[in-house]
């Protein structure tokens, strides 16, 4: 069990699942004894070396050992093909997200667990993050950062409470934390929200991180859906 904080935010009517705590439409708490589903931002490319994949499977199996959904965004290609293949195989449940745009392009997965085909990637993003209870940022490019960038700023603002782990495969991810670390020193991001954006060599370890992650204390700037 994850010690948290009272809720930060409520939606009338709306099971609200936040980093370990279950909200259910009024002020007050319950500890979640389990991570039910974690999103996964990771790129539609294979990457230059086999090591991304290779991440990916193993994340794959992290998750199915521990009966943990994957949440991604709905793709059949590169590291997002491979981590939803290898959950799928592994007999573990995918649930994938995805603009219909992409979908009629024959880029979505067919033979998921779940599809949700959007309207929108403003959608895509929101759904993704309604049904997940941690996200975990494989190595990509524009679009995962573009996800894990603003899922850090969800948090900021108090519109989500759940936790963000960077799986640092290769280094990957080190010139990131450097950029991250620059902003902290020139002013631009408070040291509480700079250790919001968590590190992992694998991805065993970045689910140990989401179970042990305590949101910042953060005033609500935003209500769910103002974003």
């Amino acid at each position: 069990e994850v010690d948290v904080p009272q809720c930060g935010y409520c939606q009338s009517g709306v099971l609200m699942k936040v980093a370990g705590l279950v909200n259910a439409g009024k002020h007050g708490t319950e500890i979640a004894k389990e991570i039910k589903n974690i999103c996964v931002y990771c790129g539609s490319s294979p990457g230059t070396n086999p090591a991304y994949s290779i991440a990916a499977k193993a994340l794959a199996t992290a998750l199915c050992e521990r009966n943990i959904g994957l949440v991604y965004g709905g793709a059949d290609v590169g590291v997002m093909g491979t981590i939803a293949n290898a959950v799928l195989e592994a007999g573990g449940k995918a649930i994938g997200v995805i603009p219909k745009s992409l979908a009629v392009k024959e880029v979505a997965h067919e033979s998921l667990t779940e599809l949700h085909v959007v309207a929108s990637m403003h959608e895509r993003k929101a759904l993704m993050a309604e049904l997940s209870d941690g996200f975990i940022v494989l190595p990509g490019g524009y679009g995962s950062l573009e996800e894990a960038v603003e899922t850090l700023t969800w948090l900021q603002l108090g519109i989500q409470r759940k936790g963000i782990v960077f799986v640092d495969t290769l280094g990957y991810w080190q010139k990131l934390m450097g950029a991250l670390d620059h902003m902290v020193a020139e002013g631009f991001v408070r040291p509480d929200m700079r250790t919001a954006a968590m590190l992992a060599p694998d991805g065993a370890t970045a689910i140990d991180a989401l179970a042990r992650f305590t949101p910042p204390d953060v005033p609500r700037w935003l209500k769910p859906g103002e974003a």
